[in-house]
């Protein structure tokens, strides 16, 4: 899991709820345009890591109990009984075995529950809390903390096995990941906080992860041991990091206050829903949506977002447009089945975050170009790698399946709402964006020049319109020097935000 980034490398109290209710708004290009409307209501937040609901304060009628003086208990209960066993956890810190590599390896269909006050605890000397390759575990009402799994591993389902369901779980305080991800997991109304590099990794090694649901947890705080700066522009952190899962239901949750990227869906990922969620001060992006096909983002709260990284870019000079919500050569492709065919982005509100949405497609980036930073995979339209070359690759169908491609982008019905007192900037910070760069490597590219971010900003049917614009936002298409005001992003040749409202001051 290396680098995934593009080759360009790209948290004030919020405005009141009646200046984001308000609809009224005049245009400065089109002051009959219908005002659109706003999300029926903020997403309720899922303070869940402080109010965590309560286990079982008795064993289960035919659970086993499991006590936490006993050093090892869990381990070795857990394989002196069959399948299908429930495990009562008593309240107290349970230990494993003190070896690096001790821990739980469940049986088809286990259950753990914790009772008020049970704790798993590694104490920095485990790796790994509950591994195997046994479907259909539960671990409900159960508190995780201070494992040591190296980078990229997770600490929780460690193997990725699938059809479990962690729910009212906090996960808390353990490097690497707390959780890993199989397919058909269940991850409900859980804190996954304060672990070292992601809340959950989804990631199955060798296979694709199929009908994941992440629906009302608090991921908070995830990235303490700083990864990114460890491994400069590794893309290996985020409160949560997909990887090549085909369905995912992404809904109800609070992501906040990580440091990097909230929800980071990397590498041929398809068909999600990310939905009614917030996601808020986190010190990066978002959401980033890279190398991917296929997703609504709809009905989500997202608020005081990448301040620090959008900051630290611009103070550096870069002109990027670092952006909240990153589309990374990714959009929709109707060959590839999924709940749609385009990335549609609508009824989400955007408050205050360092910048707004950016889509963006590099040049250089392909199936088989040494430019590709997704470790050597290629697209989900093209089996074999090496088939992307020359000559096959200049002539349909390969020219076009050998990319990653942003397009068939729809954002609608969505408010953006700037006010740089809150944001504490001047500029940089205010930019909506459809651009790639001057394709250039390797020198047998068919893509070089400004074929793709012609093809990008004009015709891939990326479209932005209907939406509310609060404040003093700027456009650029096309490549970063081309800054645009609204008339002009309107205007021919871009034909943006047709339908849109635009009023300079979000509190006037």
């Amino acid at each position: 899991m290396g680098i995934k980034r593009r080759h360009w490398a790209w948290a004030a109290a919020p405005l009141t709820l009646a200046l984001l209710a308000a609809t009224g708004c005049d245009s400065t290009s089109d002051a009959g345009a219908k005002p659109t409307a706003a999300p029926s209501s903020t997403p309720p937040v899922a303070r869940v890591c402080a109010k965590p609901a309560v286990g079982p304060a008795k064993a289960p009628a035919g659970a086993v109990t499991v006590d936490p003086a006993v050093v090892g208990d869990l381990a070795a209960k857990t394989e002196n009984s069959p399948p299908n066993t429930t495990f009562w956890l008593r309240p107290g810190k349970h230990r494993l075995d003190p070896d690096r590599y001790a821990q739980v390896i469940p049986k088809e269909g286990n259950r753990y529950l914790g009772a008020p006050g049970a704790v798993l605890d590694g104490r920095k000397k485990n790796q790994y809390a509950f591994g195997g390759s046994a479907p259909n575990v539960t671990i409900r009402h159960l508190t995780v903390q201070r494992f040591v799994a190296p980078p990229d591993e997770g600490v929780v389902n460690h193997d990725s096995a699938d059809g479990w369901v962690i729910e009212h779980a906090t996960i808390q305080d353990n490097s690497g990941a707390g959780l890993m991800a199989g397919a058909r997991q269940r991850v409900r109304a859980s804190c996954l906080r304060g672990n070292g590099q992601y809340g959950m990794n989804a990631y199955k090694a060798g296979g694709r992860i199929s009908g994941l649901v992440v629906e009302g947890n608090e991921i908070v705080g995830n990235n303490t041991d700083d990864w990114e700066r460890r491994r400069e522009g590794c893309g290996c952190t985020g409160g949560i990091k997909f990887w090549a899962v085909n369905g995912a239901d992404v809904r109800g949750n609070w992501v906040h206050d990580n440091r990097g990227t909230g929800l980071w869906a990397d590498t041929n990922n398809n068909d999600f829903r990310i939905e009614n969620n917030v996601l808020e001060a986190n010190d990066g992006a978002a959401l980033i949506y890279e190398t991917s096909y296929n997703a609504v983002i709809r009905n989500n709260m997202i608020r005081r977002n990448n301040w620090v990284e959008g900051r630290r870019e611009a103070d550096r000079g870069d002109n990027f447009p670092y952006a909240t919500v990153y589309l990374s050569e990714s959009g929709g492709e109707p060959r590839i089945k999924a709940r749609t065919d385009k990335i549609e982005i609508y009824r989400n509100v955007l408050e205050n975050n360092w910048s707004g949405i950016t889509l963006w497609e590099n040049a250089d980036r392909f199936c088989n170009s040494p430019a590709n930073t997704s470790s050597g995979d290629c697209t989900l339209l093209v089996k074999r790698t090496d088939r992307c070359a020359r000559p096959a690759i200049a002539k349909a169908p390969l020219y076009a399946d050998c990319r990653w491609k942003t397009q068939r982008v729809d954002i609608h019905d969505n408010r953006f709402v700037l006010d740089k007192s809150v944001v504490r900037c001047t500029e940089k910070c205010d930019r909506m964006a459809v651009l790639a760069n001057y394709g250039t490597y390797p020198d047998w590219s068919p893509y070089q020049g400004e074929r793709v971010a012609e093809a990008i900003t004009r015709k891939q049917h990326n479209r932005w319109h209907d939406n509310v614009y609060l404040g003093p936002w700027k456009f650029v298409a096309q490549d970063p020097s081309r800054v645009l005001g609204f008339g002009k992003w309107q205007g021919t040749p871009y034909q943006q935000d047709a339908g849109s409202t635009f009023r300079t001051r979000a509190g006037g």
